[in-house]
């Protein structure tokens, strides 16, 4: 299946200007590095000197076994995801993310965000092509656990040979100068840490090496002590880095398209709806399927009885349901009740995103695939009757609608509402019978394809021989094919 991918915009990228996060705590020295030279790009950058750049730093103990190949990153995830969820909950659109054990995880994290996060392996690629287009081999300074992560193969493989420190210099001289009771991470800036990694970058120009690439952001801080000692050029990864963000324009987040479902309208109705979306998805396995949010809200007044009588008013409550989707990050909306279709028109002005029109697809349906069709019959509640919305649209595409009569409407009704009718979870016996009545009422009145247009009249059972007589539209069905196309459609920008 093709999905729909969203790109999320924000407000800060139509005027030209970002607001900078910067992820502290993952080595404190290298956040901190990364922050200095970053605002030391924008002050060398007239344009950017006004830049906003939010630094947030927590406690965060990575503990002796980051050294080690076997390290797990999982409290690291959750920290570099929250920290992010809170920039982004605060306006920052742009983040940096100063560490290389991070990038082996961030794919996991950034399809959940709607703010950009720069890569760290974008900006060495492109200052690498840019700065030395000649180069074949580098030599890179990582920690055990990103080297066996292969990372640095996968992201910068294809152009360049990679060279890592001999084992044994990439234990007892690499992770001694960054992780050792000496090391850069012990507070240590000078002597011994800058020996080992010397040491180190001499292993690595030994193996061919052109140039230097430290994948450990806390190399940076030693830079102009380190560079003097070597023969080949050293990177900059942190001021890589924050030149790379400030300067780069990247395409915003892209993201999964994702359905927001206004639920409990009626509640068997929803489970029926979000059933037919998963049958009619094309997949071969769980990630093929759609995102589905669901606000199942009960409590949304009746909107029969506010159509037809004197019921509480249910457009604030649907409002209020749709709203909860939007902000849930739902790209479009789904409300799987014929008769709440009365009030979209009123609830579409307030939402930044569509409420796909159940009613509207119906009719389009019926034109498109029947297009002999004239007369159209309708089974729905009263309110959906009253309202006059299936009829409106219906005329609009030149279609004859029919109803029921009185009595027989009120037999929808019972067959809906009654103490054996469907809401009350009943599927079979007198709501069956009251419905295969007010089918053939229908036929006999003329018309050539029925509309089921109440959510919860496709649960009911029908005889064969009644489903054989007409042909009987299931809105719910129709409604889920829709959403399942949306979703497979081509990549729109979406603003958040």
């Amino acid at each position: 299946m093709s999905k729909r991918r969203f790109a999320a915009t924000s407000d800060s990228k139509t005027l030209g200007k970002h607001r900078y996060g910067v992820v502290g705590g993952l080595g404190v020295v290298a956040g901190a590095d990364l922050l200095l030279k970053m605002i030391g790009a924008t002050q060398r950058r007239p344009d950017m000197r006004d830049v906003d750049i939010a630094f947030e730093q927590r406690h965060f103990d990575s503990g002796p076994s980051i050294a080690d190949e076997n390290y797990n990153p999982g409290r690291r995830k959750f920290y570099v995801y929250n920290t992010l969820k809170d920039m982004e909950a605060r306006g920052i659109d742009t983040a940096l993310v100063p560490c290389f054990v991070s990038h082996t995880f961030l794919s996991e994290i950034t399809p959940e965000l709607d703010m950009r996060v720069i890569s760290l392996f974008d900006a060495l690629r492109d200052w690498l092509a840019r700065e030395h287009p000649a180069l074949q081999t580098i030599g890179v300074l990582t920690s055990t656990y990103v080297q066996k992560s292969a990372i640095f193969e996968r992201q910068l493989g294809s152009r360049y040979q990679i060279v890592y420190p001999h084992p044994a210099v990439q234990s007892d001289k690499l992770m001694r100068a960054i992780y050792g009771p000496s090391g850069v991470r012990a507070g240590h800036h000078g002597g011994e840490c800058v020996e080992l990694l010397a040491e180190a970058c001499h292993c690595l120009v030994a193996s061919g090496a052109q140039i230097i690439v430290p994948g450990l952001t806390e190399v940076s801080v030693l830079i102009d002590s380190l560079r003097p000692l070597l023969a080949v050029p050293v990177v900059d990864s942190n001021l890589v880095y924050a030149e790379y963000a400030l300067g780069c324009e990247a395409a915003p987040p892209v993201r999964e398209f994702k359905l927001g479902v206004v639920g409990g309208v009626g509640p068997a109705a929803t489970v029926d709806f979000m059933h037919k979306v998963v049958r009619l998805t094309g997949a071969a396995r769980d990630q093929d399927h759609i995102k589905m949010m669901v606000e199942q809200n009960p409590q949304i007044p009746d909107r029969t009885a506010n159509l037809i009588g004197s019921g509480a008013d249910p457009t604030i409550s649907l409002l209020a349901t749709c709203k909860q989707l939007e902000a849930g990050g739902a790209n479009a909306v789904a409300i799987p009740c014929n008769t709440a279709h009365a009030f979209v028109d009123r609830i579409q002005p307030y939402l930044g995103i569509p409420i796909v029109n159940m009613l509207s697809e119906v009719v389009q349906h019926i034109r498109s695939q029947m297009p002999a069709v004239g007369r159209v019959g309708l089974l729905a509640t009263s309110g959906t009757v009253s309202s006059g919305v299936y009829r409106e649209v219906a005329e609009a595409a030149g279609l004859r609608l029919l109803v029921p009569d009185d009595a027989v409407q009120d037999l929808v009704m019972a067959a809906i509402y009654g103490e054996r009718g469907v809401k009350a979870g009943f599927t079979s016996g007198v709501c069956s019978d009251h419905l295969a009545t007010a089918i053939d009422h229908l036929a006999s009145k003329g018309a050539e394809v029925i509309i089921l247009g109440c959510t919860e009249l496709p649960l009911i059972a029908i005889d064969v021989g009644v489903r054989r007589s007409i042909v009987l539209l299931d809105p719910t069905e129709i409604l889920a094919a829709r959403c399942v196309a949306l979703a497979g459609a081509s990549t729109v920008e979406v603003r958040r």
